[in-house]
């Protein structure tokens, strides 16, 4: 398939009539099935066989709504040619003509012949396998990619203030059965302060879980989490969920505030009682678990929002860390620097030095919105690109940095590409802290000194006041 001369996202090139390399579809594990623009089906692979329980010969030359118990506003292949649009991950429950019911994930794409509709292909996961596909997977300690028992307090790099003060809060929170929320912009590392978490505590010898809520689609992740009970669902079989299997041991929530609020609802019940339900059961399931949580965003602002229950926030903030965004722990750049440099000459066959005291103004100015990640993905890249050199010059850094922004006002950058000095950057970052400290005063003065009033006029939260407060030497009682 190539793309149409307009590169319209989901629109293809397809001659239905010679479309042999269709047979590329044909050991695909999931379904594919290709119809006509009348919504006849030309294309039936041995998956969607599968997940249909129907031989190919009787789907083939049937239209869609001919074989199975769909109309042409409930069909999603029929809602696309009429609308000539894409549709992504759309779940749909639905049975054949033969009475088989199916449980899937459609994704469909019109096809056009140049700006003619001449057809549809259709993408068809099946719920089931999906769920034992991801329940099957092995549990991180039987991942050999890093060793998770090495990662410690000690081994999280940082002599920032606030990063230590949230380092020995998380510390003394691993020795205790209470939930514990991280709350940190992408990047920052909330998961290794997770694993410390779990090594630090005395289940250090159980199961660590970590569970994306935000890349696991809605309509598998109670399955995943809670499990299933034969007869919940067609063909549903006893399966443990990761509660379950990570019983004594740790399980780590992020992004929970990704996760459906109705689900929400449910995982607040099975902490307040420890004790869980699979999906289709009557019996209850006892668990005891330390839970680690992670927000990326405010979780004030996410309850504002709708995205985050407040009794759940309340009831997994037991013990509540800020892990403060690079940008604001630029004292640590030299050791990150060259943690990761020294990182990346083990795993490159490298023998990279230092970066240059240009790349180095660079760094000190840049907004850095990736955070630690970002960083260590630029020296990464850059040692990739630079041979033999012993210093990463800014010659060597990826386009991507190329676009770099810094933390000021914009008629304040300097022209992009240019090289900063010393002094230039030093004087930057004053000029931008001496700013940012006016305007808390000025809030705190505006709101009579009342931290919670001032962190919600500056949108952040209460801790990261206070750390800002002790960071500028703000004295309250003079407000």
């Amino acid at each position: 398939m190539t793309e149409s001369p307009k590169n319209r996202p989901g629109r293809f090139l397809l001659d239905l009539d010679s479309a042999n390399y269709l047979s590329l579809f044909d050991e695909f594990s999931d379904g594919v099935l290709v119809t006509n623009a009348e919504g006849v089906i030309v294309y039936y692979n041995q998956a969607m066989s599968r997940i249909d329980e129907m031989p190919p010969d009787q789907a083939l030359s049937q239209k869609i709504t001919d074989i199975y118990d769909l109309d042409n506003t409930t069909s999603l292949v029929m809602q696309c040619l009429a609308k000539r649009t894409v549709i992504i991950d759309e779940p749909i429950y639905y049975r054949t003509r033969m009475g088989k019911f199916a449980n899937t994930i459609h994704t469909v794409m019109p096809i056009f012949n140049r700006e003619k509709l001449v057809g549809a292909i259709c993408f068809v996961k099946d719920y089931h396998v999906m769920a034992e596909t991801v329940a099957a997977m092995p549990l991180p300690e039987n991942d050999r990619q890093f060793d998770i028992a090495a990662i410690t307090f000690e081994s999280i790099i940082g002599r920032d203030p606030a990063f230590v003060d949230a380092i020995n809060s998380a510390r003394m929170a691993a020795g205790t059965p209470s939930p514990v929320m991280l709350f940190g912009e992408t990047g920052t590392g909330k998961e290794l302060f997770a694993r410390a978490i779990h090594n630090h505590s005395s289940r250090s010898a159980r199961k660590y879980t970590p569970v994306n809520c935000a890349a696991i689609p809605e309509n598998l992740l109670e399955g995943i989490l809670f499990g299933t009970s034969k007869g919940a669902f067609t063909g549903s079989v006893n399966k443990a969920g990761l509660f379950e299997r990570t019983n004594q041991g740790t399980i780590f929530l992020d992004e929970v505030n990704s996760m459906p609020v109705g689900l929400q609802s449910k995982i607040l019940r099975s902490i307040q009682e420890k004790r869980i339900r699979r999906v289709g059961a009557l019996k209850e399931i006892e668990i005891d678990l330390k839970i680690v949580s992670s927000v990326n965003k405010d979780p004030h602002v996410a309850i504002t929002d709708g995205t985050l229950r407040s009794d759940l926030f309340y009831r997994l903030g037991v013990v509540f860390i800020h892990i403060v965004p690079l940008r604001e722990r630029m004292g640590d750049l030299e050791i990150l620097v060259a943690h990761f440099i020294a990182k990346h000459n083990m795993l490159l066959g490298k023998n990279v030095k230092h970066i240059s005291s240009e790349v180095m103004d660079l760094f000190k100015v840049y907004n850095w919105p990736g955070n630690i990640r970002e960083l260590e993905h630029v020296i990464e890249g850059a040692m990739n690109v630079m041979g033999t050199d012993p210093e990463i010059q800014p010659r060597h850094l990826q386009s991507h940095f190329s676009n770099w922004s810094v933390k000021s006002r914009p008629e304040e950058h300097p022209a992009r590409g240019a090289a900063l000095s010393t002094n230039q950057t030093a004087g930057l970052i004053k000029t931008t802290a001496a700013h940012e400290k006016t305007i808390i005063a000025d809030t705190l003065a505006a709101n009579q000194g009342n931290i919670t009033r001032t962190a919600r006029a500056l949108g952040i939260s209460r801790q990261l006041l206070y750390y800002k407060i002790k960071k500028f030497k703000i004295n309250r009682d003079l407000i």
